[in-house]
């Protein structure tokens, strides 16, 4: 979603917004398919995080399987109805500027050596 962030950026920022034209909705005090919607995807997002958090903890494995299932499950309906916002002009972000992508890419790129596991190696001392 648009954060408001960069807004005193040039002109070029704004051909960078990412969107699909607007499904008009009616204004009115009911609620609305877009408002209907943006309350389901709230909720699977809460509802996946929790699923997650539950699948760190579980001891039991066949409580952990079914946990895991419904949480794939859960995160595919995430997934439809952030696509199905998007598809609607409902959902929309900023793209991120090349210059802004190599930035973190160079911040990070130097946090590769205190990862035990990087590059596939297996750190293992004999």
């Amino acid at each position: 979603m648009n954060n408001g962030q960069g807004q005193g950026q040039n002109q070029g920022q704004q051909q960078s917004k990412i969107k699909n034209p607007k499904t008009q909705i009616p204004e009115t005090p009911q609620m609305t398919d877009r408002d209907y919607i943006n309350d389901m995807l709230a909720t699977e997002k809460y509802m996946t995080t929790s699923y997650s958090t539950a699948l760190n903890e579980v001891s039991h494995e066949a409580l952990y399987m079914d946990l895991e299932q419904v949480f794939v499950e859960s995160q595919r309906c995430q997934r439809d109805l952030f696509n199905l916002m998007f598809e609607k002009g409902w959902y929309s972000f900023e793209a991120a500027q090349p210059q802004t992508l190599q930035q973190s890419y160079q911040r990070f790129t130097g946090y590769e050596n205190q990862i035990p596991y990087s590059n596939g190696q297996n750190n293992q001392t004999q």
